[in-house]
Parts: structure tokens; C-alpha cells; sequence
């Protein structure tokens, strides 16, 4: 028996939904492609179940949460200033140096 994964699945392009017992910590996370598929899924789990909306995931990020989209926008503004960063040192370190 190995070591658990540490690393979170990405979730795909959709809406979710997350499905739990009455009273439990932890759910299911349901996928629907439109959101009227999401909101039949809701009302038909409510009647049973504790139903936590996620909302609309795109390229691994909620779209409906702005904090997710923030953070994610500050990690593509860090990367593209590492990357000029990169760019700037192997310009800098190509320089000729005359040794007189």
C-alpha cells in the first residue's frame, strides 16, 4: 500500500456542486455542464442531502469566486516578471569581457 497522494485533482471545465450527508464533513463533488443542469442537480439533491454550490470551474480556477480569480491572476503576473527576469540575466551574462 503506497503513500496518498498529495496533490489535488484539477477539475474540468464545468459546474459543481458539492453533495453531502445530512450533518457529515465531507461530499461528493457533482460536474454539470450548463448551469440549468446545475440547478436541477440542486433541487433534486436538497430534498435528502446538504448541497454546497461551487460554481463554475474553467481551467482548474472558479470563475465565480473572485479571491481564486485574484490569486490566480498574481501567479501569472509573478511568472511573466520571472520570466523577464530570466530573460534579462542571459542578456547580462552574454556580454563580452576584454581581459587586457
Amino acid at each position: 500500500m503506497g503513500r496518498p497522494p498529495t496533490k489535488p485533482k484539477k477539475l474540468k471545465d464545468g459546474f459543481y456542486i458539492e453533495v453531502r450527508n445530512k450533518r457529515s464533513n465531507t461530499g461528493v463533488k457533482v460536474r454539470r455542464d450548463t448551469r440549468a443542469q446545475m440547478e436541477m442537480a440542486i433541487k433534486e439533491y436538497e430534498r435528502t442531502k446538504d448541497v454546497i454550490v461551487i460554481g463554475e470551474i474553467k481551467n482548474g480556477i472558479p470563475i465565480d469566486d473572485p479571491e481564486a480569480a485574484k490569486k490566480a491572476k498574481a501567479k501569472a503576473k509573478r511568472a511573466k516578471k520571472l520570466e523577464e527576469l530570466e530573460i534579462d540575466l542571459d542578456e547580462s551574462s552574454g556580454e563580452d569581457v576584454d581581459d587586457d
